[in-house]
């Protein structure tokens, strides 16, 4: 039988999940290799050296630059606080005298005789990694962070926004083709993730944020209301570090489509439990995947697989137009190459949508939904 390797979504109720937690510079590793964990827990910290802001000093001073460092009545090295007077000098037999005050707080870094500039370095700011899942500290990666593991629920969704969040999750839809309207949401949902069935709208994205909901959970949203609730089209960029209050999660893609049945039972059997969600997604190389992740200890243990043999009968989702995010049933795959619309000759498949609909699409353009 034909395979072939196909990148695939993971829809499980408990596979073995690791995830780096790397800070953004070198710094400080708080745990250690064994040590339990909470999603909030600080793994790792760093500074972020400050912006260095320059201040032409001589010319505020009317003075020439290579005057500077006599005028300046602050040591270089040391600390400023804003409003601090920097330098100063005086005209016309003291008469007049004029003052270059700190316009931050900071470190006076620089005194350059040659531009007659000032630079204040300014506070470093702190940055902090949390394990962002509960469970245990794998593998210590020195000066730069963790990996975190956990074994648990994990469902992969086709595109999301939004960064990482966490709360219980809290069912609306009764079915997987319900849609998700704002009337059903209300401010008890605060801090939580809600769960639709089918579309979501702008108008329930909006309630959405003023309620204060973590997290949204649907299966498709038309792509011109996702939108209108950004304010811009995020276009094919990686998405997960929008100023948003919330975070997305599309299951299915983009138009009107049901969820998954699959999904939506898993997701309904883990109601009420706590889940960590990130809406980052990455379709083109290096896919990153929109997730939801709640840890479940006990299960049974399973390993993750990034990837798994393409066999007739395996269930997919179409990730490229015209079919994008349908979900189909592989039910031929040709060993021939097959010309497509763009001239090229690739191997394709055969599929059947949920419709009923058979059609023809390169290999490349789908994924295994694994169970």
């Amino acid at each position: 039988m034909a395979t072939a390797y196909t990148p695939g979504l993971t829809v499980s109720p408990s596979t073995l999940v690791r995830k780096t937690r790397r800070l953004p510079l070198k710094g400080e590793v708080l745990v250690t290799p064994g040590q339990d964990v909470g999603p909030e827990t600080i793994v790792a910290q760093t500074r972020i050296p400050g912006i260095l802001r320059v201040v032409r000093a001589s010319d505020r001073l009317g003075i020439d630059p290579d005057e500077l460092p006599a005028a300046t009545v602050v040591p270089e090295g040391d600390r400023v606080q804003a409003g601090q007077i920097l330098a100063e000098s005086r005209s016309f037999f003291g008469l007049f005298k004029s003052e270059c005050r700190a316009p931050v707080g900071g470190v006076l870094e620089i005194i350059s005789p040659v531009t007659g500039h000032l630079s204040i370095r300014e506070q470093p700011k702190p940055v902090q990694v949390n394990a962002y899942i509960a469970g245990r500290v794998a593998e210590v990666l020195p000066e730069e962070g963790v990996v975190v593991e956990t074994q648990g629920a994990l469902i992969q969704g086709i595109f999301g926004v939004g960064g990482e969040r966490r709360g219980p999750i809290r069912m609306v839809a009764t079915g997987p083709d319900e849609a998700l309207p704002e009337e059903r949401l209300t401010a008890d949902m605060a801090g939580q993730v809600v769960v639709g069935g089918a579309n979501i709208s702008a108008g329930a994205l909006r309630r959405a944020a003023e309620i204060g909901v973590a997290g949204l959970v649907a299966g498709a949203i038309i792509d011109r209301d996702l939108i209108d609730f950004l304010g811009y089209d995020i276009g094919v960029a990686i998405t997960g570090h929008e100023d948003l209050p919330l975070t997305l999660v599309l299951t299915e893609g983009f138009g009107s489509i049901r969820m998954a049945d699959r999904t939506f039972r898993l997701l309904s059997s883990l109601a009420g439990q706590t889940a960590s969600i990130n809406g980052a997604t990455q379709i083109r190389a290096g896919v990153i995947r929109p997730e939801i992740i709640v840890p479940r200890p006990g299960g049974t243990e399973a390993a993750s697989a990034s990837g798994q043999n393409l066999d007739l009968g395996s269930p997919i989702r179409i990730i490229r137009e015209p079919y994008f995010g349908m979900l189909a049933t592989v039910t031929a795959l040709p060993h021939e190459l097959q010309e497509i619309p763009t001239g090229a000759h690739v191997r394709v498949l055969e599929a059947e949508l949920q419709n009923g609909e058979r059609v023809i699409v390169p290999r490349a353009n789908v994924e295994i939904i694994q169970e």
